[in-house]
């Protein structure tokens, strides 16, 4: 809806003072209660270009979109399609809003049961492949919270772009060899190099394998047992299916690392110094040069890195998105600077998750009955359920810390907000339940050319909104909104519930208007919960 909106401006802009203007600077917003339904500032914007002031531009607006869309009647269909506005407003100093006529309104909820779970679909993507890199975790023993959160996310993203014409790929970047394969080697054995505890170490340890005495080729062996008995099991307990696990170790022992370094090499970006060989990552904004190969003639794991994501562009993706914990913010410069040392600058967005404490009882928790140190996702799901687990993760913005409250997660009450709107949905369900088991004689009546209640009016207001939603997140990535979303559509559903009656034996025509909106709400819910990785009961 608000690209047509802008659609709209931009045409009137050119009929009414000949500018062209750049319909990606129209903006159109939700504004304030009681002040419109949408709203834009482009007046302000246009004023000096046109040599008016912004009230005056407002105005001159106003009246031509008044004509253009020919209020409280059909508008011009040429343009748009299901289009009309009630009424349009000038406000100081220069803002225009708009309301949109019921007509408007009723017909999304039309579209909304033609469509179904199509509803809110677009093709913006235009069939573009997209690679999402997330999780990943070392596989040195459970994955805990911190990796976890970027689970959700890259899911929920994947599904988004999906959803909106792209071809996303899923990809889990197992480091399985290097330092910390080393490390986790040593941990096995049990010798001086060990840093990782927990029963998971003891339990490889007891096991009937004749491990080598040689650490890294000990900890390479067991990374492998680890992603097969501890994280792809975690992965999928969590709802999340990866199209590819994607080795380091390979990697490297294909020649592509080796091939990376000599492509910078041949750009002179590569040097060598005190027996190390390095990427000048200064020229891209990084504080220092980075070692791509050590003075052991080992490759570093940024020199992976760089040869990965060089891997992924040669594979055909058109964009690459990677999800990191924060504990990974300084490698981002010097990743991005390698990108456009290599020619693919822009090819590459990288989001940072912030940290997550847990809390239980009043008190954070620090311990992990299996991990030994920090809290697994597999606790977090076993003490919740993926569905909790999964939604309090994507309430936040990325960029945000955040607080899982367990006690809140598990509580089976509208204070917690996925029950909330899973209830919603659950109540939506029962009530096309009883409309079936009634058999109400509805065919005679097509119910939406009623004059709808004010609740009623801004429940299908809320499922407008959806599209736009879902497009915005294909650019923006956040999918923190989703879950904002259906909060808002559960309350405007709630509120309407509790206002309007939907089922009345003495008002069928009243009755059928409503389910049709119930049905359109259910809807909805249901794909904002699938979009989330999320159940959508119908009984609670």
């Amino acid at each position: 809806m608000k690209s047509e909106i802008q659609q709209l401006i931009k045409e009137t802009i050119q009929s009414a003072f000949g500018v062209d203007f750049d319909i990606s600077k129209i903006k159109v917003d939700y504004p304030p209660e009681g002040m419109g339904d949408f709203s834009t500032n482009v007046a302000l914007l246009i004023a000096k270009e046109v040599g008016k002031s912004p009230m005056e531009v407002a105005e001159e607006l106003k009246a031509a979109l008044s004509k253009s869309s020919t209020l409280g009647s059909v508008p011009r269909v040429e343009l748009l399609d299901s289009l009309e506005f009630e009424k349009i407003e000038v406000a100081k100093p220069g803002f225009l809003n708009f309301w949109l006529a019921e007509k408007s309104l009723q017909t999304v909820v039309e579209e909304i049961n033609e469509e179904k779970n199509n509803f809110g679909d677009s093709g913006i993507g235009a069939g573009k492949k997209v690679h999402l890199d997330f999780v990943s975790a070392n596989p040195t023993g459970p994955v805990h919270i911190g990796n976890a959160r970027g689970g959700p996310l890259g899911d929920t993203l994947a599904n988004v772009f999906e959803k909106t014409g792209y071809k996303p790929y899923r990809e889990y970047y197992i480091n399985d060899t290097g330092n910390q394969a080393e490390i986790l080697g040593h941990s096995i054995l049990g010798d001086k190099g060990a840093q990782y505890s927990g029963e998971y170490i003891v339990g490889y340890r007891c096991l009937d394998i004749d491990w080598s005495k040689d650490a890294r080729e000990t900890g390479e062996i067991a990374a492998k047992m680890i992603m097969d008995d501890i994280i792809k099991p975690s992965m999928e307990k969590f709802g999340i299916k990866f199209n590819n696990y994607f080795s380091e170790k390979e990697l490297k022992e294909s020649g592509k690392v080796d091939e990376a370094i000599n492509s910078l090499k041949k750009k002179n970006l590569i040097y060598e110094k005190e027996g190390a060989v390095w990427f000048k990552s200064t020229e891209f904004g990084d504080d220092k040069d980075r070692v791509v190969i050590k003075s052991d003639e080992q490759k570093t794991y940024f020199g992976s890195d760089i040869a990965y994501h060089k891997n992924k562009i040669e594979r055909g993706f058109d964009k690459l998105i990677d999800i990191w914990g924060a504990d990974h913010h300084g490698e981002v410069s010097r990743t991005l600077g390698a990108l456009e040392a290599l020619g693919y600058k822009d090819k590459l967005d990288i989001i940072l998750t912030q940290f997550v404490r847990v809390m239980k009882d009043g008190q954070e928790m620090k311990m992990s009955k299996r991990a030994g140190t920090y809290v697994s996702l597999d606790d977090l799901i076993d003490e919740v359920g993926c569905d909790a687990t999964r939604f309090f993760f994507l309430m936040h913005s990325a960029d945000t810390h955040m607080t899982f409250d367990l006690d809140l997660a598990k509580e089976k009450s509208e204070k917690n907000p996925v029950y909330y709107v899973q209830y919603a949905h659950a109540r939506v369900s029962s009530i096309l339940r009883k409309a079936e088991f009634l058999r109400l004689n509805l065919k005679n009546f097509q119910g939406l050319a009623l004059k709808i209640h004010s609740k009623e009016r801004a429940l299908m207001f809320e499922l407008l909104k959806f599209p736009d939603l879902v497009d915005e997140i294909s650019k923006n990535y956040a999918v923190h909104a989703l879950p904002q979303y259906a909060m808002s559509l559960a309350d405007k559903f709630h509120s309407f519930y509790s206002e309007c009656r939907v089922i009345d034996e003495e008002n069928l025509e009243m009755t059928a208007a409503r389910l049709e909106l119930a049905r359109a709400v259910q809807i909805v819910l249901a794909e904002v919960l699938r979009l989330m990785g999320i159940s959508a009961p119908e009984k609670m």
